[in-house]
């Protein structure tokens, strides 16, 4: 779908400004050769491993007295290529939200330029998340892995995985790595791009991680809880900015965030620390997708520690420096009204002074 910005000056062809303002007419060209390639015979069979998911695995499941065939699918290299062609459809949906949604909204509520870029990230996130969190969830409850949390490491290593759960990591993983290109389409300003990074990176290593360690489910689980929290955060930020006094919002978001972190923490270290400890299946096995060992564990518990502390660290320092200028605010407002009473009071002495000459 051809999306372009209305703008009176025409840039020369292939240059910075003339990608930038075309570079989601240029990436949907590029997806639809792909899709074009699935017409022809001869080039079908590269363009099927851009656009489906591989590593289908036939299982017979016995129900009753038949037996069903079930598929499931499991990792493997191909699986960058259907990556990478969904990275391509995440930047044609970002352009879509961009310019059909906030960009209209934006006119109308005539941002500065912080809250412009603010209310952009916002609504680009609370989208994701809402999406991401809806069906992370329902993946979650046909699977059942809050009714029996056991699963989370009973069956060690789980390779296999449903159509479902294999497809929403290759969105995922997809989506974030469109972030990267998008700092260069949205020009983000050079100081905003080590955070940007470290931002994007954290997800990618942890749902990668997941998703190559075979821990899936624990990683499902945990994405759902971080998305509710997230996208509870960008939603009171996009209420904040139409209406500066309702920040209820932020406060329900500190405290299910401070929750959130606690509760991971107790999944990882339950799911990894014991569930997988006391394993049958030891032992690192690449064949069968086993990486059950100490030294994987420990690696694995150490990186989400680290980010859950990182991330407690950024939320109490957003916090101080949230009440530092609630602070400043209430104490320019009481400048404000002490010159004023000042002069009432001025003024009421001076009307006893006349009544008084009176």
């Amino acid at each position: 779908m051809g999306i372009r910005k209305k703008n009176n000056k025409n840039p020369p062809v292939l240059s910075h400004e003339f990608v930038i303002q075309n570079h989601a007419d240029i990436v949907s060209c590029v997806a639809m050769v792909f899709l074009l390639g699935l017409m022809f015979e001869v080039t079908s069979k590269v363009a099927v491993l851009f656009i489906t998911v591989q590593y289908n695995v036939t299982i017979s499941a016995n129900e009753g007295s038949e037996e069903t065939p079930v598929n499931f699918f499991h990792h493997g290299l191909k699986d960058l290529a259907t990556v990478f062609f969904y990275m391509l459809v995440a930047i044609i949906m970002h352009a879509i939200i961009q310019e059909y949604v906030l960009d209209k909204i934006n006119r109308k509520m005539h941002f500065s330029k912080t809250k412009h870029s603010k209310f952009n990230e916002s609504g680009q996130l609370s989208a994701f998340y809402l999406f991401s969190c809806g069906w992370g969830a329902s993946i979650v409850l046909s699977e059942n892995l809050l009714s029996n949390p056991v699963s989370l490491w009973e069956g060690y290593p789980h390779a296999l995985m449903p159509f479902q759960m294999k497809f929403y990591y290759i969105c995922q993983l997809g989506y974030w790595l469109h972030t990267l290109p998008e700092l260069y389409f949205q020009k983000i300003k050079k100081e905003d791009i080590p955070r940007q990074l470290v931002y994007v990176s954290l997800y990618v290593v942890h749902i990668a991680g997941a998703y190559i360690l075979n821990l899936n489910r624990l990683g499902l689980v945990l994405l759902v809880l971080h998305y509710f929290v997230e996208l509870l955060f960008h939603v009171s930020r996009l209420i904040y900015f139409s209406n500066e006094e309702r920040q209820t919002g932020f406060t329900v978001w500190a405290i299910l965030f401070v929750l959130a972190r606690l509760l991971t923490l107790s999944l990882s270290v339950l799911t990894v620390g014991f569930g997988l400890a006391g394993a049958e299946q030891q032992g690192l096995d690449l064949t069968t997708g086993n990486f059950n060992v100490i030294f994987v564990r420990v690696t694995v518990l150490a990186a989400i520690c680290t980010t859950q502390a990182f991330m407690m660290w950024k939320f109490i320092n957003f916090q101080l420096r949230r009440w530092r200028e609630q602070a400043q605010l209430q104490q320019s407002l009481k400048k404000k009204q002490a010159p004023s009473k000042s002069k009432a009071k001025n003024k009421a002495n001076g009307v006893i002074v006349l009544v008084l000459h009176l």
